[in-house]
């Protein structure tokens, strides 16, 4: 982040100092990886053209420089420009921003309009220089400006999934998608021949965009302390607190110097990376809204990606270890030593359920007891961080599945052939009609008002869309939304709860009336 103060400049004649005294205004600036268009000194230096030929000065720039526009988390300078606002005398009466885009592409438009508006309601406007429309407060601006706010914000969404889909692909051919390697472990660069090329040492990144990353065994000293684990583990029957004593006081470290912990020395017991497997998508954030742990079936695993350092036979020794453990507990017995954790450390988390050498490992209360949240429910704890939206997401994937099957049995009663493909999301109606579903979430702004999150794939390849939303609670359907493909654009989707005339023409209250549309658009498609 980068605030430069700037000084009018010395009068060089009594004319001049004798005209009128331009606005001082502030500019904002903000370039992440994008097009050289978005360079913060071309952004600048329209900006100030701007401001020349409309009466005004900029004497003050806040810089984000390198920042996605997607929150206000690492974004400083735009965090200080709203501070400043707030204060009795910022120094400027405005702000000048290149385009909508620049302000941010939050996810939620209305969370760009809220910043704006508390500027506003400080009686500093925001103006964007690049804009074709005029920053007049007409109706024609808010609209095109309300516009602009959900194509920036479309644009990161499908930016995200083209990314998402295009790291999965990378992923499945056995190539690293970022994060450490891990102890015993090291990033090896490789060419577009698949030739290796240098190591990468910790925080070093690729240059070249053809170029990939795999995993290959590190140092010979490393390798062979993984190996001891393992022996320690299964040979020698040594608990996992025990092997980490004995390694830091052998002055053998967890990498940069960390010493072992119970939860260090079972991750490497566990990882699945040790045998040569490539794992992605074990957790996801995407859009940067919320860090979410996906369920295994969600994860991309590919065999015998890179050289193990563990045998299968000794990783598979060691997981029957780890389950033969808490194979004689009763779930009576786990909860009980869940509420001793709560009762010893205060809180429960994953690392402290690991931490305790007496204690199941947390992926043994998953697989027991379906989750971590259901376990700490069943003993009546409420987790500090609110993390009802894995419910919520469990939820929806289960009434996807009912929704899809009670659709199929629909059109087979109203006469027609369906069956599902492309993950379950997409209906085939008689072999000529396909119908993707969509399964749009209710969330409910700071403002008190509904929205719904619709992800939709790009390409569509799809001529219909069902779009069913859920109620605020997100147990059940509050209506549905039947769409043409052709007519889909990012900025005509049903995300609020008045879309308008001509998007309320598409919409139907009822499974009944969803089939009976579904068997007309069969019959004009088969026409």
């Amino acid at each position: 982040m980068r605030i430069i103060a700037m000084n009018s400049a010395h009068c060089g004649t009594q004319d001049r100092c004798n005209k009128s005294p331009r606005v001082p205004v502030a500019q904002y600036v903000r370039m992440s990886t994008e097009h050289q268009r978005y360079s913060t000194e071309n952004q600048s230096n329209a900006i100030r053209e701007y401001a020349a030929a409309n009466g005004m000065e900029v004497v003050r720039t806040y810089e984000d420089h390198g920042k996605s526009g997607l929150n206000l988390r690492g974004r400083s300078a735009l965090r200080s420009l709203l501070r400043d606002v707030e204060s009795s005398d910022p120094g400027f009466q405005a702000i000048l921003v290149y385009d909508v885009s620049r302000w941010g592409r939050f996810p939620d438009p209305d969370e760009a309009a809220a910043y704006v508006h508390a500027c506003k309601s400080r009686g500093i406007p925001v103006i964007y220089c690049a804009e074709p429309f005029k920053n007049d407060g007409s109706l024609p601006s808010t609209l095109l400006i309300g516009l602009k706010r959900s194509m920036a914000a479309e644009y990161s969404r499908e930016l995200s999934e083209k990314v998402f889909r295009g790291a999965c692909t990378i992923a499945r051919h056995g190539y690293r998608q970022g994060g450490p390697p891990g102890f015993g472990l090291r990033r090896q660069l490789i060419d577009e021949n698949h030739r290796p090329k240098t190591l990468l040492v910790r925080g070093e990144k690729k240059s070249i965009q053809t170029d990939r990353v795999r995993l290959v065994p590190g140092p010979e000293s490393e390798v062979a302390t993984v190996l001891r684990i393992y022996r320690l583990f299964v040979e020698k029957a040594l608990p996992e607190r025990v092997i980490a004593a004995t390694l830091n006081r052998e002055g053998i470290y967890n990498g940069s110097d960390n010493s072992w912990t119970r939860s260090t020395i079972h991750q490497v017991l566990t990882n699945e990376k040790y045998i040569g497997s490539n794992i992605y998508n074990r957790r996801s954030f995407k859009l940067k809204l919320r860090r979410v742990q996906n369920p295994p079936d969600e994860w991309i695993c590919t065999k015998n990606a890179f050289e193990p350092i563990v045998s299968l036979d000794l990783f598979n020794q060691a997981q029957a270890v780890i389950a033969a453990r808490c194979q004689h507990l009763s779930d009576s017995q786990m909860l009980e030593s869940l509420r001793c954790i709560l009762d010893k450390r205060g809180d429960l988390s994953k690392a402290l359920i690991d931490e305790e050498e007496a204690s199941p490992s947390s992926s043994v209360f998953r697989t027991r007891f379906g989750s971590l949240l259901r376990a700490y429910s069943l003993i009546g704890y409420v987790p500090k961080r609110d993390y009802s939206y894995l419910q919520i997401n469990q939820q929806i994937r289960a009434f996807r599945r009912s929704l899809l099957d009670e659709t199929i049995d629909g059109i087979l009663n109203h006469g027609g052939q369906a069956e599902t493909g492309h993950g379950n999301e997409i209906l085939n109606v008689n072999g000529e009609l396909r119908i993707l579903v969509a399964i749009a979430r209710c969330r409910q702004t700071p403002g008190g008002s509904y929205r719904w999150l619709i992800q939709l794939p790009t390409p569509l390849e799809t001529e219909i869309v069902v779009v069913a939303r859920m109620d605020s609670g997100n147990q059940k359907p509050q209506d549905f939304y039947v769409l043409p493909s052709l007519d889909l654009a990012p900025t005509n989707l049903p995300t609020r709860e008045d879309n308008g005339f001509s998007l309320d023409a598409y919409r139907t209250l009822s499974l009944e009336s969803l089939f009976e549309l579904t068997r007309r658009a069969l019959l004009t498609e088969s026409s």
